[in-house]
């Protein structure tokens, strides 16, 4: 079988979920091949949960540019990787913010085409074929590249995390950094306070505010059923507008994706820039007072109801079930 790349997303050599997802996405491709760069003293460990996970090998490179510079270490990187495994099958990158410029320049090196924020991807006999929700969710398509290697980033909570021993075999990756490599320079980093919540767009379950909510004294309602699930917290575009709640935690066209397993919008109208951020979530829930409100032509399940009530009640009913 050929190889498929995947770029592993960690953090001090902590694997991140999004990457086994890609791994499990990978196997049904080929052999997965995973691309680790600058986990230093983790890098044994991470190796270990990626052939848990499916890598047959894992290329590790170590240089201090992958810290000190943005996307273009990176890149060459990956371009050194596609040489070494010769034309594989696919490069798998999950979609974040840095991920999907890793893939568009690397797209771009390789002459190859790119497809983004795929929510599926499958294998047939022309090659991969990418599932995607586009023009704000309105439509789902299915699409394949036909020149060169496919480079395809695929939106976390696509897949399942599926453990499958593999080998998973450590080999040292050479890299050659190009004179851009080095064009932009990492000057400061400010950690973020941890909430203690998962991360927004790779949680399992979400609990999202917006205008309804009223204020942000009111968010407190929303955190609560939040914990309550083990869920992230999000926000509309109108509350993040209005310094309700912070904008890292905007769901929506112009803030983050969202794709988990439950979605639960609080006061949501259901505006097409909110609904392009979540629509691809596999079960979506609304509580509004208005019935009106076009978030309840895309729900699962609808309640037409003041959150104010609604939601402290969900809370302390989730709260006893689970003690």
């Amino acid at each position: 079988m050929a190889d498929v790349l995947v770029f592993v997303d960690h953090v001090d050599g902590v694997v991140r979920k999004p990457t086994l997802e890609l791994l499990t996405i990978a196997r049904r491709l080929g052999d997965p091949v995973a691309v680790l760069l600058g986990a230093g003293s983790g890098a044994r460990q991470a190796a270990g949960v990626l052939g848990e996970h499916g890598a047959v090998r894992v290329l590790v490179a170590e240089a201090e540019e992958f810290g000190q510079y943005l996307v273009v270490p990176k890149v060459d990187a990956l371009q050194a990787a596609v040489g070494v495994v010769g034309e594989p099958a696919a490069v798998l990158v999950a979609s974040s913010g840095e991920g999907k410029e890793i893939a568009a320049r690397l797209a771009l090196r390789l002459g190859s085409g790119l497809i983004t924020d795929a929510v599926d991807v499958q294998a047939s006999e022309e090659g991969p074929v990418a599932t995607q929700s586009v023009f704000a969710a309105a439509f789902t398509t299915t699409s394949r590249v036909t020149s060169g290697v496919p480079v395809i980033t695929v939106k976390p909570n696509s897949a399942p995390v599926e453990q499958a021993a593999a080998a998973g075999t450590v080999e040292e990756l050479s890299v050659s950094f190009g004179e851009l490599a080095t064009g932009t320079k990492v000057v400061a980093r400010t950690p973020r306070q941890s909430t203690g919540r998962p991360e927004l767009t790779e949680a399992a379950i979400v609990v999202s505010g917006g205008r309804g909510v009223g204020g942000a004294e009111n968010f407190p309602l929303i955190e609560a059923l939040a914990d309550a699930l083990g869920a992230a917290v999000g926000a509309s575009r109108a509350a993040v507008d209005a310094g309700w709640y912070p904008h890292s935690n905007q769901v929506g066209q112009t803030g983050k994706t969202v794709s988990p397993q439950l979605y639960i919008a609080n006061g949501i109208s259901g505006a097409i820039q909110h609904r392009a951020g979540m629509q691809t979530s596999k079960t979506i829930v609304a509580v509004n007072k208005d019935p009106e409100a076009p978030i309840f032509d895309l729900v699962d399940y609808g309640v037409v109801g003041d959150l104010f009530q609604v939601l402290p009640q969900l809370t302390d009913d989730i709260t006893t079930r689970k003690n």
